[in-house]
């Protein structure tokens, strides 16, 4: 598996184009938010919030809200969207990759109950300095929620097009988070019906960027796809969730 090609902010014309096609549909990013936010407790700084497919689901079910983005420019989207909603408290622009947090961002240390980071530690290529910087802007007791892509063997051009290091199992992200302090209080697989789509279109098509009628005829099926999930448990999905809480102890 080789690894993605590492993109300035400017060159990522794939990660905006997926974000824009994601944010047309308004079935699957519900779905993908009714599976996080049962974990979420107030008082939420999202991670990696790109153009706010999530956070316009966050900002309308909790009160305290607070979103960030590596891309400044992103930051600008969001600032700009959110702007008159009385539960966004702030934007920041923040790099989970960064290896200085504490003293660089001083004022997010132990601030959060919750931290949601979708679709975003796949990004970093130092996978534990991207938990332990969660970890740390938790407060005691606060929660990580974190969804990433699953199963290393679906990773194809679609991935390196992402900028995706890697791809997880239960068991590798479970030992991720206990290895940065966190108990593991919940896992589960999401979007089974994925599977199939990702990898026609990554490893036998041989696509970079998600077709769009793909993804149109998906959303309007989200309803039939939900019941798939629940078929086979969550025990498998194209993505993986997991739930962490700070150790008092630590």
């Amino acid at each position: 598996m080789t690894g993605p090609t590492l993109l300035s902010p400017e060159e990522d014309v794939t990660g905006k184009e997926t974000l824009d096609l994601f944010a047309e549909a308004h079935r699957f990013n519900q779905w993908m938010f009714s599976a996080l936010s049962p974990f979420c407790k107030n008082n939420i700084l999202e991670i990696g919030s790109g153009i706010g497919n999530i956070s316009k689901l966050l900002l309308e079910n909790f009160n305290k809200v607070y979103l960030s983005d590596l891309r400044e420019e992103y930051c600008d989207i969001l600032r700009k969207k959110f702007s008159d909603d009385p539960h966004l408290q702030n934007v920041y622009p923040l790099d989970l990759g960064e290896p200085d947090l504490i003293h660089s961002h001083s004022m997010l240390i132990g601030r959060f109950d919750s931290v949601i980071a979708s679709n975003v530690v796949e990004h970093v290529e130092d996978e534990k300095l991207a938990i332990r910087n969660c970890f740390d802007m938790l407060k005691p007791k606060g929660r990580l929620v974190v969804l990433v892509p699953a199963y290393a063997s679906l990773y194809n051009g679609l991935d390196k097009e992402l900028g995706h290091f890697r791809r997880y199992n239960r068991n590798g992200l479970t030992c991720l988070l206990k290895s940065e302090g966190f108990s593991v209080l919940h896992t589960q697989y999401f979007n089974a019906a994925g599977i199939l789509g990702w990898w026609f279109s990554g490893s036998v098509q041989k696509k970079t960027l998600l077709p769009k009628n793909q993804l149109d005829l998906y959303n309007k099926l989200i309803p039939v796809i939900r019941v798939i999930d629940k078929i086979v448990f969550n025990q498998m999905g194209l993505s993986l969730i997991a739930v962490g809480e700070k150790n008092l102890s630590l």
